[in-house]
Formats: structure tokens, sequence, C-alpha cells
């Protein structure tokens, strides 16, 4: 009998790590955000809280904060594209430069 071919690693690290990732809506937009927004968009905002389906985005800037509030109707839209469902139905933007990792 023959044993099956090993499993590559990656595969099984991600399939782990999705195991571990609270299953909220909050994480389930951030790990879809830089997907339906963009990289660019992703280095300077990032979700970090959910209420109400409400989602607050914590921006590197007040132009950012204010162009994102200026998207907000195509950002919804796209994360409920990259969700597969609605979970987000509007955005608060927020200048917080602390809340963005380099």
């Amino acid at each position: 009998m023959r044993r099956p071919a090993p499993r590559p690693l990656a595969s099984a690290v991600e399939a782990f790590a999705a195991t571990l990732a609270p299953a909220t809506p909050l994480a389930r937009v951030q790990r879809a955000w830089a997907q339906a927004v963009g990289e660019t968009v992703a280095r300077e905002a990032t979700p970090v809280a959910m209420r109400d389906a409400t989602l607050t985005v914590a921006c590197r800037s007040a132009v950012w904060a204010q162009e994102l509030d200026l998207m907000s109707a195509q950002v919804v839209e796209a994360l409920e594209e990259a969700l597969g469902e609605r979970i987000v139905a509007g955005l608060r933007c927020r200048a917080d430069r602390g809340a963005i990792r380099p």
C-alpha cells in the first residue's frame, strides 16, 4: 500500500490558523480587508471595531479618513463581494495613526 504524498506545509499552517482565528464578523472583515480595498488603502487604514453592522476604520491621517468616508459605498460593496455576504452596512472612519501597523 502506497502512502499519500506529504501535504505542503503552507496548506497545513493555513488550515491550523483558520481554526485559531475568532469567528466574529470583525475578524472576517479584517481577513478580507486587503483583498477588498487593495494594498494601497490597506496600508493606510485598518478595520478596528464593528457594532450593529457599522465598521469602524482607523486611518493613518484625517485625509485618508475623509477619503474612505466618501468611498464608503464602494468599500461596503467590495467587502460584500469579498465575504460573499453583506455583514457591513456602513463605515465610520477616524484618524488614528497609532492603530496602523507599519
